[in-house]
């Protein structure tokens, strides 16, 4: 087998290191190698010397015999350790098949409160900004409200008349029993009674719909006037101030909506399904979601049952974490959603494998350097790839480096002569 062995940064001897890539590849006959040979023979008489001195020991030797041609490179173990180029061994494994789909950032629609001040009122004070963090329950503004006043004063009311209707009926109760009173006028204070603890309960309840607890209610008689008219509009969830619509002074109607509040400590990825890879898509599947500036691993948590009518797609979703705030609503995506796996005989990482004229290779150490080997590739994803042939199981391979050596060999073939 002719087989030329390159050193350090490849100073080549003899057949230059353009016309070695050729015949590795099988594309020029003999004939035209020892042409080229021939040619360089001359420049490269004491190429060997010149190699000594070149940082790494660079230094070449070639041999010949009637099997073919094969390039290898020889290099130091320091070289070996500065371009990081790491051993592995040829092993089985699975490799998962990906779907590659267009998606949409979004926010989680579980975790957005649309926040009303449930009854209208005057803006007297704002104090949260678009984009502040604020906690469950923090007031973001307070506005006057006549009509609270009014709620306020009902309920005081009717809880006096309760408390005399209360009064009313025991008395009335007590002298029945002593056959004292009338029954009529024992019935009255009861229905009495009756009345007053139903307007109580209705006043009671109208503040506790406004956010107002049972405690606020029993220290309410001694609240001071000028507080009956005060609403504070406080917020429902944790989270960030996405929308502000209130000012100053403004008068705000019961059913506007003054502050848009949402939780992105997650958020959704929306995923365009084509009708024709509905069939393998599945809730449950793990995705990898990426932007052009972040990526993160997700899982498909929901598929519409209807088609869009006009993109004929349906809709996935994806729940992604996003605590540290990168994935922002409104970015577009891919969404790289693990669709099957499958058993592979011979499983490498996909930077193992270069490409050189349309062909695949993967080095493999021999003779104490690395040559490249030609592979047949089967399945291929994101990260790995499927070896078909050209590699057996248990058989050593640059597993990382491998785009160091290839592109060591193409600087030595700008050269046709191998000259520095």
């Amino acid at each position: 087998m002719k087989r030329k062995v390159i050193m350090g940064s490849f100073v080549l001897t003899g057949v230059v290191a353009a016309g070695l890539l050729i015949y590795a590849l099988g594309i020029y006959p003999a004939s035209a190698a020892d042409n080229q040979a021939a040619q360089c023979s001359d420049t490269h008489a004491d190429a060997g010397e010149n190699a000594s001195s070149d940082t790494h020991g660079h230094a070449a030797e070639s041999g010949a015999d009637e099997h073919g041609h094969e390039i290898i490179i020889k290099l130091k173990e320091s070289a070996i350790r500065e371009f990081g180029i790491e051993i592995a061994q040829a092993q089985g494994g699975k490799i998962g098949m990906h779907t590659t789909l267009p998606a949409e950032i979004s926010l989680n629609s579980d975790a957005v409160a649309h926040i009303v001040p449930r009854l209208g009122g005057v803006v007297h004070s704002v104090s949260k900004n678009l984009g502040d963090k604020v906690q469950a329950g923090e007031v973001l503004a307070v506005i006057n409200s006549r009509e609270l006043a009014d709620y306020k004063a009902s309920y005081l009311g009717a809880k006096e008349k309760l408390t005399l209707a209360q009064t009313m009926f025991d008395r009335e109760k007590s002298l029945w029993e002593k056959k004292i009173t009338a029954e009529q006028e024992y019935l009255n204070s009861k229905r009495d009674l009756a009345d007053a603890r139903i307007e109580m309960r209705s006043a009671q309840q109208k503040l506790h719909a406004l956010g107002f607890v049972e405690d606020y209610l029993i220290n309410l008689p001694n609240q001071p006037d000028e507080s009956f008219i005060i609403y504070e509009i406080k917020s429902p969830i944790s989270g960030t101030i996405i929308e502000k619509h209130v000012t100053l002074g403004e008068m705000l109607k019961d059913d506007s909506e003054p502050f848009v509040v949402a939780d992105m400590d997650n958020v959704w990825v929306k995923v365009n399904v084509h009708q024709k890879d509905l069939p393998k898509v599945k809730c449950g599947q793990k995705a990898i979601v990426k932007t052009d500036h972040s990526q993160a691993e997700g899982v498909v948590s929901y598929i519409s049952s209807v088609l869009d009518e006009n993109t004929r797609t349906a809709l996935a979703r994806i729940v992604v974490p996003n605590t540290d705030g990168a994935w922002r609503p409104g970015t577009f995506a891919t969404a790289s959603i693990n669709v099957d796996q499958i058993d592979c005989e011979i499983v490498a990482p996909k930077d193992a494998i270069i490409t050189m004229e349309g062909k695949s290779f993967i080095f493999v150490p021999e003779d104490d350097g690395f040559t490249p080997k030609e592979i047949q590739l089967g399945h291929i994803n994101g990260e790995y790839v499927q070896i078909v042939s050209g590699l057996e199981p248990g058989q050593k391979y640059v597993a990382k480096g491998a785009f160091t050596l290839k592109s060591e060999l193409t600087k030595s073939n700008e050269d046709p002569c191998g000259g520095h």
